[in-house]
C-alpha cells in the first residue's frame, strides 16, 4: 500500500477518450444483462446452507425432490465443496464445520452413499476436527429436527417471549426483522419438540457423524467469528432452567401465539417473504402446527423464489434477491456520464423500478415498521421496504439536479420518505427494515454467536450515505413542510456520519466490504447533503482514500477485515472496490486528482475486451461473518465510477478541481 496521492511521480491525467471508451464499452456489456422485463438482477452468490436446509425440510415435510432436482443440488456441493472436503460460509472462506454438517447430511438424504468421495472426504474432515464435532446452535437445532439428538442438547427457544409485554427490552419485536421472523418460527418448532422419522437413516448418520453419541463441542473457527462471552452462556443457562419448570398451559398460549405470529407473517408475504432462512423455517413451523395446515401448501410453492439453476452451478437456494437494488444501481450507471440523456432501455427499467414499490399490505396485524411507499431488495412483492434500497430507488428514478420531472406522483415521493425517516434512529444515522428498538447490549446476549449484528438494526454509515443522497435529490420535490422535516433529518445523519468517523478518515462498512465501500456511500451522502469538500469530514476521508490506493493505481480489500473491524489490504485492486474508491474520490478529492486518475487507469486497464471485469471475489457482507458475492457488482460500480468521472471532468475548472456549482455549507 502506498500513499500514491501526493506523489510527484503521479502518471499524466488519463485522456478522456480512453476513459469514454471504456465507459461505452461497459456500458455496452451492462446492457447485455437487462432483462426482458426492464430489470437487473445478479445472483447473491453466498454458502451451501440455505440449500442444505432446503434438502432438510422437504425431507421432513414428506415432499421427494424430482430427480433433476436432486442431480441439480448435488452438483451444486460439487462446485462448491473447498478443498479438504468441506463446505465454506461464504465463497472464499474455510471449510466449516456447521456449512459442512448441513451439507453431507443433504447430501445423505439425497441418497448419496456414505462411500461416495463426496461425502466421505466430508466426513473425513469432521472427523479430523479435535474432539466432538464443534457445531453452533443453529446446527444443533437441524440435528433435532432431524432425531439425530434430543431437544434438551439444544439452546432453548422458549416460545414465551412472545408473551412478555412489549416495552421490555427481550421481547422478540426489539430484535432485528430478519432474526425476529427467525427466531418466532424456530421457537414454535422448538416448543413442539418436532422430529423427523428417518427411519434406518437415523442410526446410520447418528453412526457417521456423532461417534460421541449427541454431545456437540464448542463452535470454532469460522463458526465462532467473537469468542463466546459470559451473558449467552449465562442466558441459555437460564432458558434451560426454564425448560424444566415452564407452566404446560402457559407453553400452550405461547405457542398459539407463536403461530398466529407465523402466519401472519404468511398472509402479509403472499408472494415471498423476507429471506430463505426464514421461509424455510416458517414451513416446518406450519407443518410441526398441522401437517395438513391451510397455509403450508403457499408457503412451500413461495420457495421457489429463491431457486436459482444452470447448467455449471446446479440447483441452489439463496438467502435473498437483490432485484431492485441491482436494477437502481444500474440505472445510475447508464445515466452517470450524461444524466441528461435517458435512453430507451433506462425508460423500461425506470418503469419497472416505479412500479416495484410496496403498495399493499396483507397482514392481518398492524406492521411495527412504516411498509407502504418503499422499496425491498427484491421488488414489491416483499412487505419488507429497506431504507437503502427506498433510497437508491429513488436516486435511480430522480435526476441528480432536479432539471426533469419525477416519475413518480408527489403523494408517492412522499410516501417513500415517511419510510426512509421511518427508520432514522435517534443517533441521526439509519438502520435497514426497522428503526433500532434495543441498545447494542443486546448483542451480547446473541446466543448463536455465528453472525455478529444481527440482533438489532443499528445505523450503519452505507446506509445512512444512501439516504443522504436520496434525500438532497427528493427534498427539492417536496413541501414546505415535508422539506423542513427532511432537511432536519439530513442535518441529524451528517451529524452521525461525523461521529461515526475513524480517526484515520475511514467508515466503518455494513453490506458491503468495507471501509471503501462506506466511504463511497458517506462522501456522496455528504456532498449531497451541502458539505463543502474541504470540510474536515470529507477532507480526512480523502486522505484515507489517498492512503489506501495500492501500488497498481487499484483498491481491493480483503473479506477477513470485515471479521477483524480493521481495513486489511489486498496486493492488487478490484473492480468492485476500485469502482467505489473512484466515486468516493471524486467526491472528497475532486476529479483532477492524480488518486483518481490512476484509479480511473485501473479500471481501463483491467477491463476486459468485452466491457466487463473479473466477478470472482465476495464484495458483500451479511451480519459480519456472512460474505456475499453480488455478480452484478463488478458490472455497476466499474461503470457507475467511470460515468461520474466523465461528467465530473466535463463540468469541472482544470486548475482547481472545483465543482462548477459551488457547495454550500452545513445541511440546508
Amino acid at each position: 500500500m502506498a500513499p500514491t496521492g501526493t506523489t510527484d511521480d503521479s502518471p499524466a491525467p488519463l485522456p478522456a477518450r480512453d476513459a469514454r471508451a471504456a465507459h461505452a464499452a461497459a456500458r455496452d456489456a451492462l446492457l447485455a444483462l437487462q432483462r426482458q422485463d426492464g430489470s437487473w438482477e445478479g445472483e447473491m452468490e453466498s454458502n451451501t446452507t440455505g440449500t442444505a436446509q432446503y434438502v432438510i425440510v422437504l425431507r421432513a415435510l414428506g415432499r421427494p425432490l424430482d430427480e433433476t432436482t436432486r442431480r441439480g443440488i448435488v452438483q451444486h456441493f460439487r462446485r462448491t465443496r473447498r478443498p479438504g472436503g468441506g463446505w465454506a460460509l461464504h465463497p472464499q472462506g474455510p471449510p466449516s464445520p456447521y456449512a459442512t454438517t448441513l451439507a453431507y447430511l443433504a447430501l445423505r438424504l439425497l441418497g448419496t452413499a456414505p462411500a461416495d468421495p463426496l461425502a466421505a472426504e466430508a466426513a473425513a474432515w469432521l472427523r479430523s476436527l479435535p474432539g466432538a464435532p464443534a457445531l453452533p446452535p443453529w446446527g444443533r437445532f437441524w440435528l433435532a429436527v432431524l432425531g439425530l439428538i434430543p431437544y434438551e442438547e439444544t439452546d432453548p427457544l422458549p416460545p414465551e417471549a412472545l408473551l412478555l409485554p412489549a416495552w421490555t427490552p427481550l421481547h422478540p419485536s426489539r430484535l432485528y426483522g430478519r432474526t425476529r421472523l427467525l427466531h418466532q418460527a424456530m421457537a414454535l418448532v422448538h416448543g413442539t419438540r418436532f422430529r423427523t422419522d428417518l427411519g434406518p437413516l437415523t442410526a446410520e448418520l447418528r453412526r457417521e457423524l456423532l461417534p460421541h453419541g449427541g454431545r456437540t463441542g464448542a463452535p470454532v473457527g469460522p463458526d465462532a467469528p467473537l469468542p463466546p462471552g459470559r451473558p449467552p452462556r449465562l442466558l441459555t443457562r437460564l432458558l434451560r432452567g426454564w425448560e424444566h419448570i415452564h407452566s404446560r398451559a402457559l407453553r400452550r398460549v405461547a405457542l398459539e401465539r407463536c403461530h398466529r405470529a407465523v402466519a401472519d407473517e404468511q398472509h402479509a408475504s403472499p408472494r415471498h417473504g423476507l429471506s430463505s432462512a426464514g421461509a424455510l423455517v416458517e414451513c416446518l413451523a406450519l407443518y410441526a402446527r398441522d401437517p395438513g395446515h391451510p397455509l403450508l401448501e403457499g408457503a412451500v410453492t413461495r420457495l421457489s423464489h429463491w431457486r436459482w439453476t444452470d447448467a455449471r452451478d446446479g440447483v441452489r437456494l439463496r438467502d435473498d434477491r437483490s432485484t431492485v437494488r441491482d436494477t437502481a444501481f444500474a440505472v445510475q450507471a447508464l445515466l452517470a456520464a450524461d444524466p441528461g440523456h435517458v435512453p430507451d432501455a433506462v425508460h423500461r427499467a425506470r418503469t419497472r423500478l416505479a412500479a416495484a414499490r410496496v403498495t399493499t399490505y396483507t397482514g392481518l396485524v398492524p406492521p411495527l415498521r412504516t411498509v407502504l411507499g418503499g422499496w425491498a431488495l427484491s421488488g414489491g412483492d416483499c412487505p419488507w421496504p429497506a431504507a437503502d434500497c427506498t433510497a437508491e430507488a429513488l436516486n435511480a428514478l430522480l435526476h441528480p439536479e432536479g432539471s426533469a420531472p419525477p416519475p413518480l406522483p408527489p403523494h408517492a415521493l412522499r410516501a417513500a420518505l415517511e419510510v426512509m425517516l421511518d427508520r432514522q434512529n435517534r443517533d441521526g444515522g439509519f438502520g435497514i427494515l426497522d428503526r433500532q428498538r434495543a441498545g447494542r447490549w443486546l448483542e451480547a446476549l446473541d446466543p448463536a454467536g455465528m453472525f455478529p449484528g444481527r440482533m438489532t438494526d443499528t445505523s450503519c454509515a452505507d446506509c445512512t450515505g444512501s439516504v443522504l443522497t436520496a434525500l438532497g435529490r427528493l427534498r427539492r420535490h417536496l413541501g414546505p413542510g415535508d422539506r423542513r422535516r427532511a432537511e432536519a433529518a439530513t442535518g441529524r445523519a451528517v451529524a452521525y456520519l461525523r461521529a461515526a468517523q475513524n480517526p484515520d478518515g475511514s467508515f466503518a462498512g455494513t453490506r458491503g466490504i468495507h471501509p471503501t465501500y462506506a466511504a463511497f456511500h458517506a462522501a456522496r451522502g455528504l456532498r449531497a447533503a451541502g458539505v463543502r469538500r474541504d470540510d474536515p469530514a470529507p477532507a480526512a476521508l480523502g486522505r484515507w482514500l489517498a492512503a489506501a490506493q495500492l501500488a497498481d493505481g487499484g483498491w481491493g480489500e480483503d473479506w477477513r477485515g470485515v471479521v477483524e473491524g480493521r481495513h486489511l489490504p489486498l496486493g492488487h485492486g478490484l473492480p468492485e472496490t476500485t469502482g467505489w474508491a473512484v466515486l468516493a474520490a471524486l467526491d472528497t478529492l475532486g476529479p483532477r486528482h492524480p488518486v483518481v486518475d490512476r484509479g480511473v487507469r485501473w479500471l481501463c486497464d483491467h477491463q476486459r475486451p468485452d466491457g466487463s471485469w473479473e466477478n470472482g471475489h465476495v464484495n458483500g457482507v451479511l451480519f459480519t461473518a456472512g460474505m456475499v458475492n453480488h455478480r452484478l457488482g463488478a458490472a455497476c460500480f466499474p461503470a457507475l465510477a467511470l460515468g461520474r468521472y466523465l461528467h465530473a471532468t466535463a463540468t469541472t475548472t482544470p486548475a482547481t478541481g472545483a465543482p462548477a456549482r459551488a457547495w454550500t455549507t452545513g445541511t440546508g
